[in-house]
C-alpha cells in the first residue's frame, strides 16, 4: 500500500501525490517513511525531501515546519516548498547570496535571535534547493 504525501504552505496545498517512500530532514535527524510507518509528529528542518515513486526519484526543497505521519499519509506543513526542477540555477545562486548577506548583516547589527534563526532558515532552504538540484543531474 503506497503513501499519500501532502505538502501545504500558508499560500496553498503545493504537492499531493501517491508515493512509495519519503526521506526528509527533521530536528532529530533524517527520517525515511515507508508505508505502515508508526504515527509521528516531528519538527521539520529546512532542507531536501527525497520522494521515491517506483523507479523515479523526485527532489523537493522545503523550509522549516512540521511533519505528521498517520496511517499511510504524510502531511508536511511548511513555510516554503518548491520542486527543484522548476527553478533555474541562477535564481538559486541569487537566493543563496541574498540569504548569506542578510545573515552576515544581521549578525553585525545585533538583531534578535528569532530574526537570525529566520535568516539561517532562508539560507538552508536556498542551499537545499542547490543540493537537490545537483542530485537530479
Amino acid at each position: 500500500m503506497p503513501l499519500i504525501l501532502e505538502i501545504v504552505t500558508p499560500e496553498a496545498k503545493v504537492y499531493t501525490e501517491t508515493v512509495d517512500e519519503v526521506g526528509l530532514p527533521t530536528s532529530e535527524g533524517r527520517m525515511h517513511i515507508l508505508p505502515h510507518h508508526i504515527p509521528v509528529i516531528a519538527k521539520l528542518n529546512a532542507g531536501e525531501i527525497k520522494v521515491q515513486k517506483g523507479t523515479q526519484t523526485e527532489m523537493l526543497a522545503v523550509g522549516s515546519g512540521f511533519v505528521e505521519v498517520f496511517g499511510d499519509k504524510v502531511s508536511i506543513l511548511t513555510d516554503q516548498a518548491i520542486n527543484v526542477e522548476d527553478v533555474d540555477d541562477n535564481a538559486i545562486e541569487d537566493a543563496i547570496k541574498r540569504a548569506q548577506e542578510a545573515l552576515e548583516e544581521g549578525q553585525k547589527s545585533n538583531i534578535d535571535a528569532a530574526d537570525i534563526e529566520r535568516l539561517e532558515a532562508a539560507a538552508r532552504f536556498a542551499m537545499a534547493q542547490k543540493i537537490a538540484r545537483g542530485k537530479r543531474r
